[in-house]
């Protein structure tokens, strides 16, 4: 009963559809979230008569047999869309209006990528993330520095002394394929083969997005699309489930015959 296990790769495939669509909304308050999208394809055929063969009569099949084996997952590529902006009141908040990441430092030498853009100060002054990471390239402001401003282009100055003073520069990173950046959690992303090397430039310049300050990058998770792709997977799920069941009964069925 070929219908059995056919069925079977359909219910996996849409229990994975709503593993990645549970994430999406678990995450749809999650600073520079980028939601996840699963991709299928349909498994290999077993050809009974082929396409444009000649049956025992000599007459050549138009459309010949071919019967499926099922689905499989393809891929769970993120969507790189932006988010809805948020205003916050710190100054060290920095949101991308465009393209981009910001680079951080880990200690173990490893370059991470993010959108989250909450940045803090440590105990050096230094600018860093939630977790203690520095940016990069390192951006220290001075003790006493008041009145910081971010320009646009991620020029960064303060007022020092009541002097207005230039504090350092940030600098964004791009990829020619960012949806094959390695999720590392954290709000983190890993380079990979499939994403490209880093191209680093200048924010608000040769298509770099702008620095956007006292301003945070929302998730680009819809809720309302999220719920409806949920009842879709749970709708096919519950199909699938049924042509087990039917297949069942066929198999019962036949089983009685000899009774």
């Amino acid at each position: 009963m070929r219908a059995l296990f056919t069925a079977a790769t359909g219910m996996n495939a849409q229990q994975t559809r709503t593993d990645t669509i549970a994430n999406n909304i678990a995450n749809v308050n999650t600073t520079g979230f980028k939601k996840a999208r699963v991709d299928f394809q349909d498994l290999f055929y077993e050809t009974i008569a082929a396409p444009g063969s000649q049956d025992a009569s000599g007459t050549t099949l138009p459309t010949g047999i071919q019967v499926g084996h099922g689905v499989r997952l393809a891929s769970a590529g993120r969507i790189m869309t932006g988010g809805d902006p948020v205003n916050t009141d710190q100054p060290l908040d920095m949101r991308i209006g465009g393209e981009g990441f910001f680079q951080i430092d880990k200690p173990t030498g490893e370059v991470l990528y993010s959108r989250a853009g909450a940045f803090t100060l440590n105990q050096n002054g230094d600018v860093v993330t939630p977790e203690g990471y520095p940016l990069s390239p390192n951006l220290n402001i001075p003790t006493g520095t008041t009145d910081i401003t971010i320009s646009s282009d991620g020029t960064v100055n303060g007022s020092l002394a009541g002097t207005q003073t230039n504090i350092g520069q940030i600098d964004l990173v791009r990829f020619s394929n960012p949806a094959g950046l390695q999720a590392l959690g954290g709000n983190f992303f890993a380079e990979t083969l499939a994403s490209g090397t880093p191209e680093v430039g200048t924010p608000d310049q040769n298509g770099f997005g702008a620095i956007n300050q006292r301003s945070l990058e929302n998730s680009n998770v819809n809720v309302a699309e999220e719920l409806i792709q949920l009842i879709l997977a749970q709708r096919a799920f519950e199909m699938n489930s049924r042509v087990i069941r039917a297949g069942d009964e066929m198999l019962q069925t036949v089983g009685t015959l000899t009774r």
